[in-house]
């Protein structure tokens, strides 16, 4: 930080949960102009939020309107990430309140993400659309050591659901319990899975329950952020939306509904719309400020 120069106001949001006691935390910077790396690592560290949003000029190019375009980074405790979902909705809600609804344009790490912000009865709503998403195989032997990290037999999880490491605009890991009391016992080797996911570059391990047929429950781990699990997860949801539509888990034109943080009290929903001849995944939810 500039020497002598004034601390950003550092806010506090909750994205997908209307409620501060639901939905996933993360900090807000919307002025970081003034900070460097060190510093924003430090802010988020101090915070202790999965991830925390600081918002910079965008870059020549970007488009949008004038005050709605921003270049945007994200911050674990330990490491800067190329793309989180939940501090993409809490910063989109946060600017809401300052400059009303409206199409907000973030440059990322991994592309150009468009957020749309509405609302309805005092109520705040962002959704943000993925980067082009994909899907790949993992190794038997990669499998092998993920499920004995988290001690899930192999016998406990969903056929339907093959695992695969989805990405749009972060790398995650799909797997899918057979039962949600499989999903409910959540007991794992924090370093042995943290090692694996430094390897493969996976951001989380998506862990999913299908309710029905566009319900999930989803859980989480997140040790390569120093947290033992994240309560929300944007990015996530979007890599699973691509994966359950490239695998044909589910129509091309739907909306799913997923459910997550229950498990750690702070219950949230995300909203993930598929749309036909749309490669991209739509992630959407309310979020609020915390006192």
């Amino acid at each position: 930080m500039t020497t002598n120069a004034p601390r950003p106001e550092i806010l506090r949001y909750t994205a997908f949960s209307g409620s501060p006691a639901g939905g996933n935390p993360a900090g807000v910077v919307l002025d970081a102009a003034g900070l460097d790396d060190a510093d924003m690592l430090a802010i988020a560290a101090e915070l202790g939020y999965s991830e925390s949003a600081f918002l910079t000029a965008p870059p020549e190019g970007l488009g949008g309107r004038d005050g709605r375009a921003y270049t945007i980074r994200y911050f674990s405790p330990k490491a800067e990430v190329p793309f989180c979902g939940h501090a993409t909705i809490a910063t989109a809600v946060a600017l809401a309140e300052r400059t009303g609804p409206g199409e907000l344009v973030f440059a990322t790490r991994a592309s150009t993400v468009p957020v749309a912000v509405t609302e309805e009865d005092g109520a705040v709503r962002a959704t943000l659309t993925s980067v082009e998403p994909h899907t790949e195989e993992i190794a038997d032997a990669d499998l092998a050591e993920a499920l004995a990290a988290l001690d899930w037999p192999a016998a406990d999880l969903d056929p339907a659901f093959p695992p695969r490491i989805a990405f749009a605009g972060a790398r995650h890991l799909v797997l899918a319990a057979a039962t949600r009391a499989r999903l409910a016992d959540l007991a794992y080797d924090f370093a042995r899975l943290e090692a694996l996911m430094h390897r493969l570059d996976l951001t989380t391990v998506q862990l999913v329950w299908r309710e029905s047929a566009t319900v999930f429950h989803v859980r989480d781990p997140f040790p390569v952020g120093v947290v033992v699990e994240d309560p929300a997860t944007g990015a996530a949801a979007a890599a699973f939306g691509a994966y359950a539509r490239e695998l044909g888990l589910v129509p091309e034109d739907t909306v799913l509904t997923l459910h997550q943080g229950a498990d750690l009290g702070r219950p949230g929903e995300l909203t993930v719309t598929l749309r036909a001849g749309d490669p991209r995944v739509h992630v959407g939810g309310t979020g609020t400020r915390i006192v």
